[in-house]
């Protein structure tokens, strides 16, 4: 299975038509501040799976604020935007809910900063930001890899 993931879009709808109509998924997951782009995207591609969690600014969303599944027997994945967990102080508090949990996969953004890493039989990904990055790189979104070998995470530079 091969997951895509990207963050903070705000309001670029052409960064998220280019990840979707370039770059192919089985499922693509929004960690939030793109609501609405987000929800023309889906119009657009309706053959397409996506999922979303709501961000700091996605007003009046009706969107849950963290999801947690499972995309097979073995794998959890807990998406959340960020703002509500103090990520841009630390992630440990973030990281030790998503253990608590049971997820072995942990997704979050709203720092437009990219992260990942393994720790401890965890994955944490933060994919940047799709538009508008506060770290010195391009934009970027991530991928997942799941395989019954094991899972890949990296993160591109859009």
């Amino acid at each position: 299975m091969k997951i895509i993931v990207m963050s903070d879009s705000h309001n670029n709808y052409f960064s998220i038509e280019k990840v979707v109509k370039n770059f192919h998924g089985d499922l693509y997951i929004h960690l939030g501040d793109g609501e609405r782009e987000l929800n023309q995207i889906c119009t657009k591609y309706p053959d397409k799976q996506f999922i979303h969690v709501t961000g700091n600014c996605d007003f009046a969303s009706l969107s849950q604020d963290e999801i947690l599944f499972c995309p097979d027997d073995k794998n959890c994945i807990f998406a959340v935007h960020g703002h509500k967990y103090g990520v841009k102080s630390s992630i440990e508090p973030l990281k030790k809910i998503a253990r608590k949990k049971g997820a072995n996969i942990l997704l979050y953004g709203h720092t437009h900063a990219r992260f990942n890493e393994y720790d401890d039989g965890l994955y944490t990904m933060n994919p940047g930001s799709i538009s508008c990055p506060r770290d010195g790189n391009p934009p970027s979104f991530g991928i997942i890899d799941i395989t019954p070998k094991g899972i890949v995470t990296r993160i591109i530079d859009l």
